[in-house]
């Protein structure tokens, strides 16, 4: 399957070229992020798309200096909920009454229950919540990367309160979770390159229960 075969070339891309990603390539990336799943389907995050050098400068400062995130074409920094609030969820309602063109009982049973369960949570804990659906569609970009044979690192190695500071986040109601380098490898000095892909066997991995 190419599926498989383009995650099987996938790898984190040490050092990139600074070649810039075409876009019907980056487009792909993004649909694939857009179209990823979510708990209720609520999406509570915003994907940052950075193409500016000099805020590519400065955030790679907080990366421990990794050079892929100044030499990148685009950086994306992942950027969950502060929390949930009754705007946020009834904001996924509406445009979900909107786009599909009517309501029923069932639906605004579902929203009371969310509006009465998610907003009077500890902010800690629906922003936990959100930052792991930040990383299903983060899965989904890095395959979607793989197969538009695009390279890309997956980075949590940064300091989310300066990255936060960098693009004002927080007063966004956001916080930096993951962040992904999109581009081309620079093959002279990426290291990995060369490697070969190590992965747990099949039968060590999984544990079937018949």
């Amino acid at each position: 399957m190419k599926f498989l075969a383009s995650l099987n070339n996938r790898y984190a891309v040490k050092a990139m070229n600074g070649q810039r990603l075409p876009d019907d390539k980056l487009n792909q990336i993004l649909e694939a992020i857009r179209l990823a799943p979510t708990s209720s389907g609520i999406q509570p995050f915003n994907v940052f798309v950075i193409t500016n050098q000099a805020v590519k400068d400065r955030i790679r400062a907080f990366s421990f200096n990794q050079s892929v995130v100044s030499d990148c074409s685009h950086l994306l920094v992942f950027a969950a909920w502060d929390t949930y609030t009754p705007d946020r969820i009834n904001s996924f309602f509406d445009l979900t009454i909107k786009e599909r063109g009517f309501t029923n009982e069932g639906w605004e049973n579902y929203r009371n229950q969310l509006l009465k369960t998610l907003p009077v949570r500890d902010t800690e804990t629906n922003f936990t919540h959100a930052a792991k659906q930040v990383y299903i569609a983060f899965g989904f970009a890095l395959a979607a990367a793989a197969i538009e044979d695009v390279g890309s690192t997956p980075m949590e190695g940064f300091k989310s309160i300066e990255v936060d500071e960098v693009l004002g986040l927080r007063e966004k109601g956001l916080r930096s979770v993951v962040m992904l380098t999109l581009g081309f490898s620079n093959t002279e000095k990426d290291w990995l390159k060369p490697l070969k892909k190590v992965r747990k066997s099949a039968d060590e991995l999984f544990i079937r229960i018949d």
